[in-house]
């Protein structure tokens, strides 16, 4: 039986896996997308916004033909590579909730947050641009990684680990500002953390 879509994913036509008009991709057009995305990703965490296409498309092994034709511009490449990064989050929220205890699944999640917020501080600049370019790109992606967090949150609270009054959405405003704050460093990111931890815990 083909799996039906999580409630966290939002699949649209022309994203990962599928060709323009809503197309599956072959097997071998979805290898090289795929293999663009993590080169992209590779090339923007060691060159940050100076990242160019025809760094992308030698780190991939791809012509830059191949990387025009998934991509026809930069910020479609940004838009791909947060788009995955998201998927991943998303991917990990399900996974630690189904692997895991509540509380480590929380700590799990915000742990690999952070390290999203990381690699998304790499493209600033560029992900403003896409999200201009396409307004309702960032809501989007806000949106499931709420409910990722609602997710995680809710199990914690459901086991009277994290005190009820607290929301995915108010999550995310405690840890959203990692993502834009370029100046935040790994072991501060870390020692924050840990902090909204505490803060989160049902006390009485």
């Amino acid at each position: 039986m083909k799996r039906q879509p999580s409630v966290l994913e939002a699949p649209l036509a022309g994203v990962e896996g599928e060709a323009p008009g809503g197309r599956p991709m072959r097997a071998d057009a979805r290898r090289n997308y795929e293999r663009l995305v993590a080169a992209a990703r590779t090339v923007f965490t060691r060159d940050g916004g100076g990242a160019s296409m025809e760094a992308i498309a030698r780190e991939a092994g791809v012509g830059t033909g191949t990387l025009y034709r998934h991509f026809p511009s930069r910020l479609d490449v940004v838009e791909a590579v947060y788009r995955t990064d998201v998927d991943n989050l998303i991917q990990t929220a399900e996974r630690v909730s189904s692997d895991l205890e509540p509380w480590p699944a929380l700590v799990a999640f915000l742990e690999a947050f952070v390290r999203y917020a990381q690699g998304k501080r790499t493209f600033l600049n560029e992900l403003h641009e896409a999200f201009e370019k396409n307004p309702d790109f960032r809501p989007e992606m806000l949106g499931r990684v709420q409910g990722a967090m609602q997710l995680v949150i809710g199990r914690a609270q459901d086991a009277g680990l994290v005190r009820a009054d607290v929301t995915g959405a108010d999550l995310m405003q405690l840890v959203g500002p990692m993502c834009s704050n370029a100046s935040l460093s790994e072991e501060q990111s870390e020692r924050l953390l840990t902090v909204i931890l505490d803060g989160l815990r049902e006390t009485a």
